[in-house]
This record gives C-alpha cells, sequence and structure tokens, in this order.
C-alpha cells in the first residue's frame, strides 16, 4: 500500500528495507530488489544507526545520498548453437549428437534477491530425427495368439516408420512375473511346465532383454519366433520391474528418440505387493541383468509409480502402453501419473500394434513439455508458452505446447527469482524437454555481496584505531568489537558509565526514549515510514512533531527541523502558514484590500465591519453606490436656488459633469476604473441619469441634463372607452336575456306537444243505452 507523508514523499507503508535493520550492504540488497546501500561516509546525521544506509532507491536520493550501491542483475548466453534445420532427404546424415532441438544450450544468470530474470528457449522439432524403440511384451499364457503377430513385427515396423525416419532401431524384451510364490506355482513339474492342458510352455521368469535395440528388423523376427509362452497364477502381472530394467540397463539405448512400448493385457503389480511374496526390500532402481535375465525378482519388491517415473524421466524415455480394451481405465490413470506416455487399446492378438505404435508416437511427439532439476531453497521458475499460432499459456500450462508438427518453432519465456542466498554462491539447474536427450544448462550465480565490500580496508583507522573493516562507508567491526566506529570492546563495557554519556542535560531519560545507547553513543529509532525520522546526539530531535495547517506539515510550506519549521521564502508562521504575499489581497480596482483594509497573511482584514469579503468589497447593511449619491447628484444637477448654497457645502466633494444625452455617458469598457450607471426618480416622478466613479480618490459624476419626465393622462378617450363599454356591456345582457327566453318558451312547447300526443279519450257506452234491433234465433235451424 502506497501512501504520502506529511513532506509529500511517497513511500510504502512499513517499508521492509528499514524494517530489515541490515548491518551491512550485503545483508541490504538481499532484503529486496528495491533496497540500496548508501555509501556516503557522511550520510548519517547525528543519533543515526548505519541501518539507516539501507532504505529504497527513491528514499536514498531524497536524502541527499549521492553514492547508492545497487547492483543488478544480468543473463549471459554461453552456448548458443541453432537449431537444426535439415531435410529427410538430404544426403548428408547427421549423428544424434549433432542435432540441436532447444536453443540455447547453456546460460549464466547472476541473480540478486527478488529480481526476476527472464531468457527465452526456443524448441524445434527436427525432421528425420532418429528413433530407437523397445517392445516389452507380456507373455504370460493368456498373451499366446499375440506372440503369433508380434512375430514379423519388426520388419512391418521397420517399413512403417521409414515414412518417420531412416534412422531407427528396434529392440525385444518379455516379461512374466517374479518367480516365487504366490506368483507362480513352485512345484517342479510347474516350474518346468506352467501351463495346463496339452501346451508346451517355458519355465516362468520375471524379465528377459531377447534383443538389444538393433536395425536389423530380420534379426528381431527371427528371435521373436523362438519365444515361447509362459504362465503364472495370479491375474497381476510383474511388468513394472521388467520397465525398470528397461529404463537402467544398457540395452543399446542412444540418446535420440526413446520409445517403450508396453504390451500386456493384465494389470499390474507395484510397490508393496511383493510382502505376498516375503519380498520386503524395495527396488533399489539399479540394473540386475546378467546374461539378459533379471535376477533379483526375488530380493527385490516392485518399483512404485513414482520410482518409475523418476527413473523413465531420467532416461528421456516415453512409455506406450498397449493394452487391450478392458483395462484401458486402469492404464489411463496410470498415463496421468507417467509424464510423455500415451495408452493405446491393443486388439484381442494384437494384430493392430502397428498403426497403435505409430499413432501414440505422432501424438507424443506432437507435445513439448519442459521439466527441471531440483533448484535450491529459495529459488523459483515460472514458464509462460508461445506455442502455434501464437497461443500461450501460463502456470503449468506454460510449460507445453501441443499439436506440434515436424519444423515447427515453438518458445517459452523462463523467469528464475530468488528470495535468498543459498549456502552456496553458485549452484546449477537442467532444463529439458520431457523425452528428449538435449537439455540446457543454466548456471546460477547469487549476488549476495556488493562491489563495494570489494575494497573494504581492514583494520581502518576511521574504525577506531583499526578496529574494524571500513566497507561501504561504514565499519564491520571485528569480533568482540561494537559500536558504529568500534569503538567498544564488549568485556570491557560498563553499563552504568556508557548510559550516562546517553542522558542529556544529566535527565533520566535515555536517548529521550527514542532511541537506544549503544556503546556511550545514541542509536535512533525508525520509523516505519522512512520519511520520518529521529535524529541529534540524544535523539531529541525529530522531523514529523511540527506544527500543522490544513492537516499538512509546516503547512506544506516548510521543512520540519528538530520540531521546528523552518519555512520557505514569502512565508513565515509557527506552521509557515503565513503567506507574505500580497497578490492575493488586490482588489479589482488595483487597490489592496479595495482601500477598506490591510493584508494579513495573504487575506484581507477589513477596518470597517460593515464591509466583507475576500477584498472588502462586500457591504450587506450598505444602501448601494446609487441611492448613496442620489441627493447630492439631484441637488447639483436639477436643485433650485434656495438649495444651491446647501448643496455645495455638503456636496462639494463630488465632481459633477452634465451631458446631454445618455448616450454621452461614459462606458465601462472606455474606463480604467470601476463605474457604476444609475437610473433614479424624483419627487415629481421624472427620472435622471448619472455615472459614478472614483477616479484617482476623486469621486465623479456624469448627469444627463434633461429629465425623462411622463407626460399627463388623455381624459377624452377614457371618458369614451369608459361609455362604450357601458353601453356594449348592456346591450350583450340584453342580447343573453333574449336568447334565453327564447330557449325557455322553445323547452315549454315542446313540452305541450307532447303531452297532447300522450292524451287518451274515453269511448265507453251509455249505461241506460238499449238498441232498438232483438236478434231471434230459430232453434230448428242446423245451419243448412
Amino acid at each position: 500500500m502506497f501512501l504520502k507523508d506529511s513532506l509529500g514523499m511517497s513511500y510504502e507503508e512499513g517499508s521492509e528495507c528499514i524494517k530489515a535493520n541490515a548491518q551491512s550492504c550485503g545483508e541490504c540488497i538481499q532484503v529486496a530488489e528495491k533496497c540500496g546501500w548508501c555509501t556516503d561516509e557522511n550520510f548519517l546525521r547525528d543519533g543515526e544507526s548505519k541501518t539507516v544506509r539501507c532504505d529504497d532507491i527513491g528514499s536514498l536520493s531524497a536524502k541527499k545520498c549521492v553514492k547508492i550501491e545497487n547492483p543488478r542483475g544480468n543473463i549471459n548466453i554461453n552456448i548458443n548453437k541453432d537449431v537444426t534445420n535439415r531435410k529427410k532427404d538430404q544426403a548428408d546424415k547427421l549423428k544424434p549428437e549433432q542435432i540441436t532441438q532447444i536453443q540455447p544450450q547453456k546460460l549464466t544468470l547472476n541473480l540478486r534477491s527478488g529480481e526476476p530474470l527472464t531468457f527465452n528457449l526456443k524448441f524445434k522439432r527436427a525432421e528425420d530425427y532418429p528413433i530407437d524403440l523397445y517392445y516389452l511384451m507380456d507373455l504370460s499364457f493368456s498373451m499366446k495368439d499375440d506372440l503369433e503377430n508380434v512375430k514379423n513385427l519388426g520388419t512391418h515396423l521397420m517399413r512403417e516408420m521409414q515414412e518417420i525416419t531412416s534412422d531407427f532401431r528396434i529392440g525385444f524384451g518379455s516379461f512374466v512375473e517374479k518367480t516365487v510364490m504366490p506368483y507362480i506355482s513352485t512345484t517342479p513339474a510347474r516350474l518346468a511346465n506352467p501351463c495346463i492342458g496339452n501346451y508346451n510352455c517355458t519355465s516362468p521368469f520375471s524379465y528377459k532383454n531377447v534383443l538389444s535395440l538393433t536395425n536389423d528388423g530380420n534379426q528381431f523376427n527371427n528371435l521373436v519366433s523362438q519365444q515361447q509362452i509362459s504362465g503364472n497364477l495370479d491375474s497381476p502381472e510383474g511388468g513394472f520391474d521388467a520397465i525398470m530394467q528397461v529404463a537402467v540397463c544398457e540395452i543399446g539405448w542412444r540418446n535420440v528418440t526413446r520409445l517403450l512400448v508396453f504390451s500386456t493385457d493384465a494389470g499390474f503389480h507395484f510397490a508393496g505387493d511383493g510382502k505376498l511374496g516375503g519380498i520386503v526390500l524395495p527396488n533399489d532402481g539399479k540394473c540386475h541383468l546378467e546374461n539378459n535375465m533379471y535376477t533379483m525378482s526375488h530380493y527385490y519388491d516392485y518399483p512404485s509409480i513414482a520410482h518409475l517415473v523418476q527413473k523413465l524421466s531420467d532416461h528421456n524415455i516415453q512409455t506406450i502402453f498397449a493394452v487391450t480394451e478392458e483395462f484401458q481405465p486402469v492404464y489411463k490413470e496410470l498415463k496421468n501419473l507417467i509424464p510423455k506416455s500415451a495408452v493405446g487399446t491393443l486388439s484381442s492378438n494384437s494384430s493392430n500394434v502397428i498403426k497403435l505404435i505409430i499413432d501414440s508416437y505422432n501424438s507424443l511427439s506432437s507435445e513439448v513439455i519442459l521439466e527441471n532439476s531440483r533448484v535450491p531453497e529459495g529459488v523459483t521458475i515460472s514458464y509462460k508458452s508461445v506455442c502455434k499460432n501464437g497461443v500461450t499459456g501460463t502456470g503449468e500450462g506454460g510449460r507445453k505446447c501441443s499439436n506440434i508438427s515436424i519444423g515447427d518453432e515453438v518458445s517459452f519465456q523462463i523467469s528464475v527469482e530468488s528470495t535468498k542466498c543459498p549456502s552456496h554462491n553458485s549452484e546449477t539447474i537442467k532444463i529439458k524437454p520431457l523425452g528428449f536427450t538435449e537439455e540446457v544448462e543454466v548456471v546460477l550465480n547469487f549476488i549476495c555481496e556488493c562491489e563495494c565490500s570489494k575494497g573494504g580496508v581492514p583494520n581502518s583507522k576511521d574504525c577506531h584505531n583499526g578496529n574494524g573493516t571500513l566497507e561501504c562507508g561504514a565499519c564491520k567491526c571485528n569480533a568482540g568489537r561494537i559500536g558504529g566506529k568500534c569503538e567498544c570492546s564488549k568485556d570491557e563495557l560498563r553499563t552504568e558509565d556508557l548510559d550516562a554519556n546517553c542522558r542529556r542535560d544529566n535527565g533520566t531519560d535515555i536517548c529521550s526514549n527514542n532511541g537506544e545507547c549503544v556503546c556511550g553513543t545514541c542509536e535512533c529509532k525508525t520509523r516505519e515510514n522512512p520519511a520520518e525520522i529521529y535524529n541529534g546526539k540524544y535523539c531529541e530531535c525529530d522531523n514529523f512533531n511540527c506544527d500543522r495547517s490544513g492537516n499538512k506539515l509546516c503547512g506544506g510550506h516548510g521543512q520540519c527541523e528538530c520540531r521546528m519549521c523552518v519555512c520557505e521564502a514569502n512565508y513565515t508562521g509557527s506552521a509557515c502558514d503565513c503567506s507574505l504575499d500580497t497578490s492575493t489581497c488586490l482588489a479589482k480596482n488595483g487597490q489592496i484590500c479595495n482601500g477598506r483594509g490591510t493584508c494579513e497573511c495573504g487575506e484581507c482584514k477589513c477596518t470597517n465591519p460593515k464591509f466583507q469579503g475576500s477584498t472588502c468589497e462586500i457591504c450587506p447593511t450598505c444602501p448601494g453606490v446609487c441611492p448613496e449619491h442620489k441627493d447630492c447628484v439631484q441637488c447639483r444637477a436639477f436643485g433650485g436656488e434656495g438649495d444651491k448654497l446647501a448643496c455645495e457645502q455638503s456636496c462639494g466633494y463630488l465632481t459633477l459633469v452634465k451631458v446631454a444625452r445618455r448616450d454621452d455617458l461614459p462606458q465601462p469598457t472606455d474606463q480604467s476604473f470601476p463605474l457604476t450607471h444609475c437610473k433614479e426618480r424624483d419627487a415629481n416622478d421624472c427620472w435622471f441619469y448619472y455615472t459614478f466613479a472614483v477616479r484617482n480618490d476623486t469621486p465623479e459624476a456624469y448627469v444627463v441634463e434633461e429629465l425623462e419626465c411622463p407626460a399627463g393622462p388623455d381624459i377624452i378617450p377614457i371618458v369614451v372607452g369608459v361609455v362604450a363599454g357601458i353601453v356594449l356591456i348592456g346591450l350583450a345582457l340584453l342580447l343573453i336575456w333574449k336568447l334565453l327566453m327564447i330557449i325557455h318558451d322553445r323547452r315549454e312547447f315542446a313540452k305541450f306537444e307532447k303531452e297532447k300526443m300522450n292524451a287518451k279519450w274515453d269511448t265507453g257506452e251509455n249505461p241506460i243505452y238499449k238498441s232498438a234491433v232483438t236478434t231471434v234465433v230459430n232453434p230448428k235451424y242446423e245451419g243448412k
């Protein structure tokens, strides 16, 4: 976290350079990359410890240090052969050791603690690169049909591999199991022939190197054709024993691409399983072949997976697990633990083994993974890859690039950083791509001492008559001596006498409670903020306890020295908060505080309390310029004869100038002093116009000589307008009354018509009326 101190200097809170209390330049530069050591002999003030010489570079420069020891790391490239560019069809064939796929080959890094150094490493897959392939086959009884298909593998594989490389060698080995119970039957008959039925099998064995690596495919076919199946009791096989021997034994491996094809249809035993046979001694990882047979299977346990990973990596062997479908999950998990390995699905009779090998080789060779040897304590390495098509990776992904074709070039940015100096000033680490024999040698030289220490003066007179070495501006005391100048002996030290020299004016406080008494001399404490220091013979002074203004030490306009502010020019006061500059008090008229006050510490102090503002320009209770001078202007310009004498006496201060028109009045743009335009009204409601200004401390007014009085009203139009208005209002009222009456009559008539339409007249007969006609019906009439 970065802060800014009261002196305006930036610093990092709790500077680690200061906290380290480094006693020498060598200790200082190991604290952090930013730490430096001041070698100026007169750098320290009274009471300061030599540890103050160690600080960050910016702070030392701010303290006026001239000679700062600040060594930097650097990189030297020692061997830098270009990567090989060759084609498969070229006539001149190169030996494997003449082919370069990684560049550079050797570097020297001069490391300083906390400072990372980064270098670029280039890798390019060479075309027609030699290959050694060793085929390791499980010859337990379940692999009997597979053996038939492998017998012609040599010539067929040779022919296919010609498409990849013209320099190809092949070898063959086989394995079964440890030759002890319970892995095999130890009865004489079963030892002679472990197979059941009419099968004629060979005696069980752990591992046999049938054919060391050769470029003769026919020899491979002949020897493999002579092999016989064997047998064991349990399902897992002893393949790990065989892999270990293949890795560590001399079976013809060259410093080229090394492939190990592990073919089986079963699982595997690993470390700890040997206890079933009474074998408890861990595998020693050494070669134990006699007459091409592994002879110590009954003595050493199976190797662990980690042990195999180490040996395969050390010998740059890439493993291809050719296993049946049933055991694919098991060997895929194993592949994740073994770098640069692949898993292929083997058909039940191994008929697809050639395609499996070629596909797996293409998969392995298309990926480059960098690994490094053990690094010294306190050293870290980080990788960043720049792969094909500009794809980048960081962290663990920065160690590898995938999908690399022959002729493709990729690069890696490798950063090495040291956090401390190891016991040895020089170490060597090696970086190499997995599965390749080439490697980069990186020599690490650690910068643990400063250059100035080489010029140290032993037994210097400046170190109390030769009691120390004057080194890098400070004394490095001899054994038994202490003090800033090695002036005291530990054996002769009497605390009481020495402490008296650290008390000011015979007081009780040692070093003013701001330091420690070392050898009769005060060494002042250091604070987390490197800009804040105690100093003085008794540590009685400091540069951070001075008066403050605006939350700034010495107002930001001075330096705090021994708790007193030393102000800059144009500033005074205990906190340097009083400015002697009067430019901030100048008013617009060029006067100091408008002539109404004094300038104190850059601010106006108004003499009349009714005036306010930064230049005493505001007067809230004042009537204003125009009303203030209205009466004098009016009496001087328009007053009668009787008022003339009194007016001249009271308003004689005013210089009056009359002009004919308003346009003749002075304008503000024509003046170099403040000018006010005024418009006032007299008792007769007449307006008069004037300007007021103060020219050379003399008030003056320009007045328009003619009053602007309003004209009287015209009575006739007013009377006519009033009468006409009354008549019009009457006519409008009559028209409205007439309209309302017409509407009312029409509504009444419509109502009458409606009632008339709804009226119903009575049509009943007179109850006393009798008709004169009488009708009689003939009873005999039948209607015929």
